[in-house]
């Protein structure tokens, strides 16, 4: 099977299911993309029994392919990649994207969860 962000994003119906299945979005970083800014990429997975078994994405403008499979760990152009070690929140940075939904609901509900987010004691 195969799922594809444009096509869900233009209102086609998916649903996954327990089969191999492709999921892909080919200009991931849409709004990046229309307003020229430099951080697009290309993502693909592979699901099996809904669970992600690898990904890929390839990020265009800075030529680094980022590649992770389950129990194997994940690398940036053949290197591993690992996290912090960092166990404190206080020392933590907060990444976060909002979305491209305008639907009223969706805004109440991101900027809740931003409101929490934002009120733990996090350095940045």
């Amino acid at each position: 099977s195969f799922i594809g962000e444009e096509s869900v994003a233009a209102g086609e119906g998916s649903i996954l299911t327990d089969n191999p299945t492709w999921i892909i979005d080919p200009i991931d970083g849409t709004t990046n993309f229309v307003h020229r800014f430099p951080f697009v990429a290309v993502s693909i997975g592979f699901v099996v029994n809904k669970k992600i078994e690898f990904g890929i994405v390839y990020s265009c403008i800075e030529d680094k392919m980022y590649t992770a499979r389950k129990g194997k760990g994940a690398f940036c152009n053949g290197q591993r990649l690992q996290v912090s070690g960092q166990e404190d929140i206080t020392k933590s940075l907060l990444v976060t994207e909002l979305g491209s939904n305008r639907d009223p609901e969706t805004i109440k509900i991101i900027l809740s969860n931003m409101e929490r987010l934002l009120s733990i004691p996090i350095h940045g």
